[in-house]
């Protein structure tokens, strides 16, 4: 008899034939997590950033893209910009609370910190903020961004580096 490993989560770099699953999950977050801070136009407006596929790849490419597995499938992605600002981290419902988006969080602040980045941002969505709360990040200014015809809100929030400064205890 042989032993079989249960499926578990992983992560890898971004590849290009990924951007069609990375798109619908993408869609599919913002579709079926965010209704309760989002109206359907504004849901509608956001997820038109993925109609574009070539767009939204060379978005996806244009920092440094992780992709989180589960059983060697994808199931959520998180980009790094210019080291200092993640762009973007979105996880597929089925996937959502079972530790993607926090590993893949955990990965690009490690990333921006061994690169010298001493504070990473993030314009966290109403429903993603509270996640960011709990990794420590602090609101710094609500915005309004216009989209498609249709203002969202989000909240730039701050998160210090301690890992980017040799010899921080904390």
């Amino acid at each position: 008899m042989m032993a079989q490993a249960q499926p578990k989560l992983a992560m890898r770099p971004l590849l290009l034939t990924d951007v069609p699953l990375l798109a619908e999950i993408f869609r599919a977050s913002i579709e079926e997590l965010t209704g309760d801070d989002y109206s359907e136009a504004q849901q509608a407006a956001w997820v038109e950033a993925a109609d574009d596929e070539e767009a939204f790849a060379e978005k996806l490419a244009g920092g440094l893209t992780l992709v989180a597995t589960f059983g060697g499938a994808a199931v959520g992605f998180a980009s790094l910009a210019d080291n200092v600002r993640i762009d973007m981290l979105y996880v597929h419902p089925a996937a959502a609370a079972q530790g993607a988006g926090a590993m893949l969080c955990d990965a690009l602040e490690k990333l921006a910190a061994a690169r010298g980045t001493k504070e990473l941002t993030v314009e966290a969505s109403d429903t993603a903020r509270g996640f960011f709360e709990r990794r420590g990040f602090a609101a710094q200014s609500r915005n309004t961004v216009f989209r498609a015809g249709e203002w969202l809100a989000n909240t730039t929030m701050v998160k210090p580096l301690s890992g980017a400064t040799k010899g921080n205890a904390s």
